[in-house]
């Protein structure tokens, strides 16, 4: 049976399709002659099944990266309904758990394994996985590690060198949204020919784009009326998980089935909240962001934008998940620029500020010893005033500065408990391995039955290697000798100390930042113009992600129907007035340097009267202020304007 015919069978037999979708094909012939390859296909195209069926025709393990731990689990389930054998390593499995899914890899029992990128930073799986042969990587959301995309992640640029340090030699790109930069910046990262890029046309038909105006005052009752005349299931997008709670409520007082999820809710329950949308016993899912990823329910008759999207990107992808099975679906977005402070808000409190990264240089000088540096990220959030996220774009930057250079990560700390009898597990080894073990012991404290192991005196006493240590723990708890624990992660960094002493270095970082900073309101001011285009929007959308086949005038959209949208205020922002906005701004100051023996510095002023969270708040409980948040309805850049007058007479 020649490849073709093979692949038609798997499809048939294994998934139960009669064909394949547009570029499925191609994606899993390239993959299978051992040509790496990225696809980009629409939202709901089948972008799963070019690794799925991949996946089985190759002789050992498939690695999938997946950003979600809801994604992963549907992908799992799906999976098992269909024969094929597959895990996901998670934190959700409790130890035991996690050990039969290692042990059913190393006996070649599972042919595809999921986990997120994180994961790469736990020492305890890169010890395990770089003793696995491994097929394929494949890099889902792929688009999360170019810094042109709208959802840029710095782990990801790690994912290369992870795939070269395990010798993969196969790499399956995934995503639905990238335009011409992100996609040539995606396959330059992992040397994927430009012939090896498959893209579908991203134009669909049967999405039917709406861009209504309207006052915030109106918005409640306007989508109340718009859900009304839909028919079936449908998700309204808020940017807060206040506002979830809120529409839902508003929703269901009208009689209209409606439940609130966002990333504030327990595991438990969100994953409860998707089992009932996808089994229609609720007809409407008020989301943040959070939701919509790993959801293949076929029948989404309607996607509602409440609140502005973050960019093109984000709309893009959030109506995609409406009409996949090729029925008209309407996307409509409830548009006024009431929102847009609160989505550049966002941008503004993940740009860390130049005293931020100077103490974390500072940090960096100050703390390393023999040329290495070790890093706990919460600990270095707090103390630097930077939120996590842009911590770890930081240290990516000075990576790219060959400033620092990622040896390893950590648990700092392990404790265990021994399930049989101590001097009983000892005996079952015998020589240099019994004495390696005897010193593991020796070097624990136990305080009733949980001990807590001291490495850094154990070095020092036998001499031996970080992951040896680790590798014996792993060892004992696979056979059931002991439960194991790890906690507090540390990330250990090689310096390059010239490089550290560069006089221009924290101003280069920090015009970096300034730079992302501005591409992201770009990014903002982008979707404005696009809701407010005089020509027609799904023309131009499949345009900005470089389709250049779609009509040029596609029929079902607002504009083609002759609504061109206009955007406004419901009423214009004001300013709280001189007296009050220095009373607040005094009353701040005067807390954060009680607090920290620092005045406040202007972004963090402009942050306060935003009403924007970043560590310093919340370490020193600011947000029980007076005037915290007091502007959040005025946009940074004039509360900035503002601040630089008043903050000079408080100094």
């Amino acid at each position: 049976m020649d490849q073709q015919h093979s692949l038609h069978a798997s499809l048939q037999h294994t998934f139960a399709f009669d064909a394949f979708r547009e570029g499925q094909e191609q994606t899993i012939t390239q993959l299978l002659a051992g040509q790496s390859t990225l696809s980009i296909f629409p939202t709901g195209a089948g972008k799963s099944l070019c690794y799925q069926l991949t996946a089985i025709h190759l002789p050992h393990l498939t690695l999938v990266v997946s950003p979600l731990l809801a994604l992963m689990k549907d992908q799992l389930a799906f999976l098992k309904s269909k024969g094929i054998a597959a895990a996901s390593i998670d934190s959700t499995l409790t130890s035991q758990e996690n050990q039969a899914v290692m042990g059913d890899i190393r006996q070649g029992k599972i042919k595809i394994l999921m986990v997120s990128v994180e994961r790469f930073k736990n020492e305890r799986f890169r010890e395990f996985i770089s003793g696995v042969e491994i097929s394929m990587l494949v890099v889902d959301e792929a688009h999360c590690i170019s810094e042109w995309g709208h959802n840029f992640r710095p782990d990801y640029l790690k994912l290369p060198q992870y795939c070269r340090d395990l010798g993969i030699p196969l790499v399956l790109l995934l995503t639905a949204t990238a335009t011409r930069k992100v996609k040539k910046d995606m396959a330059k990262r992992f040397a994927i020919a430009p012939e090896h890029i498959v893209q579908t046309g991203f134009y669909r038909d049967n999405l039917d784009l709406t861009i209504l105006p309207v006052t915030s005052q109106a918005k409640d009752a306007t989508l109340v009326e718009l859900i009304k005349q839909q028919q079936g299931s449908g998700i309204v997008y808020v940017t807060l998980q206040q506002s979830a709670e809120q529409v839902a409520r508003y929703l269901s007082q009208h009689q209209i089935s409606a439940t609130a999820y966002h990333a504030g809710l327990d595991n438990d329950i969100r994953h409860n909240i998707q089992s009932d949308f996808m089994a229609g016993k609720i007809q409407v899912v008020v989301a943040t962001i959070a939701f919509g990823m790993g959801i293949d329910k076929a029948d989404v008759r309607f996607v509602m934008h409440y609140d502005l999207p973050k960019s093109i990107e984000n709309y893009s992808q959030e109506i995609g998940r409406a009409g996949r099975d090729g029925l008209r679906s309407s996307c409509i977005t409830l548009a006024n620029l009431d929102g847009i402070n609160t989505v550049e808000n966002f941008v503004y409190g993940d740009t860390p500020e130049p005293e931020g990264i100077a103490k974390v240089v500072d940090n960096i000088r100050h703390e390393v010893a023999n040329g290495q540096w070790e890093l706990q990220i919460n600990s270095l959030s707090n103390d630097a005033n930077i939120r996590q996220l842009p911590l770890k774009t930081l240290l990516v930057q000075l990576e790219l500065h060959q400033v620092i250079k990622p040896l390893y990560a950590y648990f700092a700390e392990y404790r265990y408990k021994f399930l049989q009898d101590s001097d009983a597990v000892l005996g079952q080894f015998s020589g240099e391995r019994q004495q390696f073990l005897k010193a593991i012991v020796d070097h624990t404290q136990f305080k009733k039955i949980w001990g807590s192991l001291d490495i850094e005196s154990l070095y020092q006493q036998y001499g031996c290697e970080r992951s040896r240590v680790v590798a014996a723990l792993d060892y004992l708890q696979a056979q059931g000798a002991i439960v194991l624990e790890s906690k507090k992660i540390t990330e250990v960094f090689a310096v390059n100390e010239a490089a550290l002493s560069q006089p221009e270095l924290v101003q280069t970082l920090s015009d970096y930042f300034l730079d992302k900073e501005e591409k992201e309101i770009q990014r903002i001011a982008a979707l404005i113009r696009f809701f407010e285009l005089d020509r027609c929007l799904t023309a131009n959308l499949a345009r900005y992600f470089d389709d250049q086949n779609a009509p040029e005038q596609c029929g079902h959209c607002s504009v083609c129907r002759g609504q061109v949208a206009t955007l406004a205020y419901s009423s214009q922002p004001q300013m709280p007035d001189d007296t009050h906005l220095n009373s607040v701004l005094s009353g701040f100051k005067q807390h954060i340097e009680t607090k920290t023996k620092q005045p406040p510095s202007l972004g963090t002023y402009c942050r306060f009267l935003a009403g924007i969270s970043i560590p310093l708040f919340s370490r020193n409980k600011v947000r029980q202020l007076d005037g915290f948040g007091c502007c959040e309805q005025v946009r940074f850049q004039t509360i900035k304007e503002k601040v630089t007058d008043i903050v000079t007479g408080l100094t």
